[in-house]
C-alpha cells in the first residue's frame, strides 16, 4: 500500500494545429489532493475535463508544469513498478498468449526470482480475475470483457502499491462491466490495494470507492470538495441504492456536477 500526495499540480497541454505552430490548453490547475493507504479513491467528471491528465501525471507518463506529486515521501519524476496502470483499451500483445502477457509483467519487475517463480506468478494473477480456462488463448480469442480480466492481472502481477484505472470499463456492455466491478470489488477485499479509478460514470464511483473527488469541466479543471461513500464494505449492489449512504453521496455529486455547468466553471 502507499500513499500519494498532490500538492498545488498544474498541466498545460499543448497540441499541434494545422495553420498555426502551437495551441495550449491549461488541463488543471492548482490541484491539492491526499490519496491514503489502502484506499479506492475515484475522480468523477465530464469528458475532457482533465482525469486522464491527472492519472497520467500520478504514474509518471508525463511530468507537471507546476506543483509536486510525492509518493510515500519520495518525489514522482517518471514512471516506476510501484504504480500499476490499467487503460481504457486493453493494450494487449496479440501474439502472445494471456499466460505470455501477463508473465511480462512479472518479468519486468521481478527479474531476479527464480524460473519457477516467474512461472507461478502469472497463473497466480491469472487465476485472481478467474481466467484459469483461457490461460493460453490469445487476445483474438477472447471477449471484450476477458481481455479486460487480462489487463487487470497484468497491473495487479506488478504487484504495484497504487493500481491506476483510467475507465477501465467503459468500452465493454452493462453486464460485462457490472461482472468487471464485481470481480474488482473481490480482489480490493482481499488484496486492499491503494486504487485511483477514474469514471464518468456516478453509479459506478458510489460502488467502487471510499472517497470521490468530482472534477469541474475543463479546461483548467478543478477538484471539488471530497464526497466520503459511507456504504459499507464487501458491497451489494442490489440493494445498494437504498442505501442513505448511497443516496447522500450520489445527491452530493450531482449537485457538484449541475453547478459547475450552470456556472460554466
Amino acid at each position: 500500500m502507499a500513499r500519494i500526495d498532490l500538492v498545488g499540480v498544474g498541466k498545460t497541454l499543448h497540441d499541434a494545429v494545422p495553420g498555426s505552430r502551437q495551441r495550449s490548453t491549461f488541463a488543471i490547475h492548482d490541484l491539492t489532493l491526499r490519496i491514503p493507504d489502502g484506499k479506492t479513491m475515484v475522480v468523477l467528471g465530464p469528458s475532457g475535463c482533465g482525469k486522464t491528465t491527472l492519472l497520467k501525471l500520478i504514474a509518471g507518463l508525463i511530468t507537471p508544469d507546476a506543483g509536486e506529486i510525492v509518493l510515500d515521501g519520495a518525489p514522482v519524476r517518471g514512471p516506476g513498478p510501484e504504480r500499476g496502470i490499467v487503460f481504457q483499451q486493453y493494450s494487449l500483445l496479440p501474439w502472445m498468449t494471456v499466460y505470455e502477457n501477463v508473465a511480462l509483467a512479472v518479468d519486468a519487475v521481478s527479474p531476479g526470482r527464480s524460473a519457477t517463480e516467474r512461472q507461478r506468478l502469472p497463473r497466480e494473477f491469472i487465476a485472481l480475475v478467474n481466467l484459469t480456462p483461457a490461460t493460453w488463448k490469445r487476445p483474438s480469442q477472447l471477449s471484450g470483457g476477458m481481455r479486460q480480466r487480462v489487463a487487470v492481472a497484468r497491473g495487479l502481477a506488478m504487484r504495484p502499491k497504487v493500481l491506476l484505472m483510467d475507465e477501465p470499463f467503459s468500452a465493454v456492455d452493462a453486464l460485462t462491466r457490472a461482472n468487471l466491478q464485481d470481480e474488482l470489488l473481490r480482489i480490493w477485499n482481499e488484496h486492499r490495494s491503494t486504487v485511483v479509478l477514474i469514471t464518468n460514470d456516478v453509479d459506478e464511483a458510489i460502488l467502487m470507492s471510499d472517497r470521490i473527488y468530482p472534477m469541474t469541466p475543463g479546461p483548467g479543471a478543478v477538484l471539488g470538495p471530497a464526497i466520503e461513500v459511507g456504504l459499507p464494505r464487501p458491497r451489494q449492489r442490489r440493494h445498494m441504492s437504498l442505501e442513505p449512504a448511497y443516496q447522500k453521496a450520489r445527491q452530493a455529486i450531482v449537485e457538484f456536477l449541475r453547478a459547475s455547468r450552470r456556472a460554466g466553471v
